[in-house]
């Protein structure tokens, strides 16, 4: 594995160096750029969209196995758009598929996240300490 991520550089310079041999160099330079400009707008949108339901559940919500595997494959994903080279586009796009996503997820053995719950503090015995004024004290003549 160590030798992959060590490789993985030179194999997207090669991918690209073939890209711009076959076609032409300003197109493997447009390749380029559209990929990271896709990427970036696939990091954005997910990271708002994790934002919203991040809120959602801190307002009792529930975060489920959505936000925890597949929003954040698809913010993967994105990060690998961003990446220049072919190899990493190609895994993104499969990332970005979500039955082959899902799948894949199986495949590498994934386990099942549990949904998150907010845990309260449901004691009977619970006390809230603090200072009060009463408002309709104030207002009486």
């Amino acid at each position: 594995m160590r030798l992959f991520f060590l490789l993985l550089p030179w194999l997207e310079l090669f991918t690209l160096i073939q890209l711009g041999v076959e076609t032409s160099a300003l197109t493997a330079i447009f390749y380029v750029l559209a990929t990271f400009v896709l990427g970036l707008a696939v990091l954005r949108r997910q990271g708002v969209e994790m934002f919203n339901q991040m809120r959602n559940a801190q307002q009792g919500g529930v975060l489920g196995r959505q936000l925890l595997v597949d929003d954040m494959a698809v913010g993967l994903a994105g990060v690998l758009l961003a990446f220049p080279g072919m190899i990493t586009d190609f895994v993104a796009l499969c990332v970005l598929i979500g039955p082959l996503r899902r799948r894949l997820a199986r495949l590498f053995g994934a386990p099942e996240p549990e949904p998150y719950r907010p845990q309260y503090d449901q004691s009977a015995d619970s006390a809230i300490e603090g200072q009060y004024t009463r408002v309709d004290d104030e207002r009486t003549p």
